[in-house]
């Protein structure tokens, strides 16, 4: 027997073994109801299906971004405030912070922290849109970039601040 045969014949006898890319376990995280609006359910085939309007799922990922840059700026301003934390650990907190400022201005700041996103987003098969959810997902990128009751913010348009990307 070849190299190349014992190889072929070491994958073959392989066993396949499947592992999620992003499993989900316990989960302590709060959350709160933003809209009822586009989300319904429906029975087909002894099956129960969520139809969510692609709309809510712009809504959906607007708020989630507003959230956890919310989050972000905090978790910031409490290393500025931290009494253990380093003078580097404030050095780089703050400059941060002052990208942050650049950027809501529309000009992204010299350096790698653009502001930039991913987004990966998961569903099972019993959830249908009806339409590309990473153009929806994208939507709600830009407007998460406006501010809450800004007449754009529901609107998509060319962004100015950031990027989404849905994987």
């Amino acid at each position: 027997m070849t190299a190349r045969q014992i190889s072929s014949s070491a994958v073959a006898d392989a066993e396949f073994r499947y592992s999620d890319l992003l499993p989900t376990g316990q989960d302590d995280t709060p959350y709160r109801l933003i809209t009822t609006d586009g989300v319904s359910t429906f029975e087909a085939n002894g099956r129960t299906f969520l139809q969510v309007d692609p709309d809510a799922l712009r809504l959906l990922t607007a708020e989630a971004m507003h959230d956890i840059a919310q989050a972000h700026l905090q978790q910031l301003r409490k290393i500025i405030d931290g009494p253990d934390a380093s003078g580097n650990d404030r050095f780089v907190a703050l400059d941060l912070l002052k990208n942050v400022g650049i950027s809501t201005g529309g000009v992204l700041p010299m350096c790698q922290d653009t502001g930039t996103a991913i987004v990966m987003g998961k569903k099972s098969e019993d959830v249908l849109t009806g339409a590309d959810d990473a153009e929806w997902i994208s939507k709600g990128g830009q407007a998460a970039g406006r501010p809450r009751g800004s007449p754009h913010r529901g609107r998509a348009t060319k962004p100015n601040v950031s990027r989404l990307t849905l994987l």
